[in-house]
Parts: structure tokens; C-alpha cells; sequence
């Protein structure tokens, strides 16, 4: 018996976007202390939209394969959308989580609403 779904193990063992960003305008950071696992973030946003998401991640499989499928989701979509993105959103385009690991979800979740809204941030006027 597996644990995990074809669609996390596939974005465990090839996570999709995973790599620093230096150019980006935008991150988000957020961690989970309980379980120590760690996400960052990064964005390229023009016209609104996510035109680029990349991420680096320490975690678990179930940490890696969210951040993956979250960076799937966002990725050209308008900063608003990305912001309805929930973690029921990443647990279902991932055939499911145990429900141990359901909790990683809230990692992708987190990150992503923290970077957007650093962006928004950086873009006021002084």
C-alpha cells in the first residue's frame, strides 16, 4: 500500500519550478515550526499576473510536492486569482495528502498570499 499519490510521488521526485529566483520581484517566506519544514517563495509579476514562480523548499515528500503543485497553480494566473488559490485547492490537484500531511498544504498557501501581498507592498508609491 502507497501513502502517497502517483501525482505527489511525480511532484516529489520532479518537483516543477524549483529553483532561485534572482530577478524576482517579489517573495514570500513562510515556515512551519511544529514540523520544520521551510518555504520561499519568489514571483515575476508583470501586468498583474504571475508571469514566472519559482520556490526552494526543506521538507518532507508531502512539503515538496506542495510547493510544486502550488507553483503550478499560480503560475499565470492574476495576482488575485493566485490569492484564492486554498490548501483544499493543492490537496485535490494531488489526488489527496494522508491526512498526517495534509497540514503541508498551508506551506504553498502561506508563501504564495505572503508574496503577493509583499508585492502589492512594494509596489505603493512613497
Amino acid at each position: 500500500m502507497t501513502i502517497y499519490s502517483e501525482k505527489v510521488m511525480e511532484h516529489f521526485m520532479c518537483p516543477q519550478n524549483s529553483y532561485s529566483m534572482p530577478d524576482a520581484n517579489a517573495q514570500g517566506v513562510y515556515g512551519d515550526p511544529s514540523c520544520g519544514d521551510a518555504l520561499i517563495i519568489f514571483l515575476k509579476v508583470q501586468d498583474n499576473t504571475i508571469q514566472e514562480i519559482s520556490y526552494l523548499v526543506f521538507g518532507c515528500c508531502a512539503s515538496i510536492a506542495t510547493s510544486s503543485m502550488t507553483s503550478v497553480l499560480a503560475k499565470g494566473k492574476s495576482l488575485e486569482d493566485a490569492l484564492s488559490i486554498t490548501e483544499e485547492d493543492i490537496v485535490r490537484a494531488l489526488d489527496g495528502l494522508p491526512e498526517n500531511k495534509v497540514h503541508c498544504s498551508n506551506l504553498g498557501v502561506s508563501a504564495l498570499r505572503n508574496a503577493i501581498n509583499n508585492y502589492y507592498e512594494s509596489q505603493k508609491l512613497p
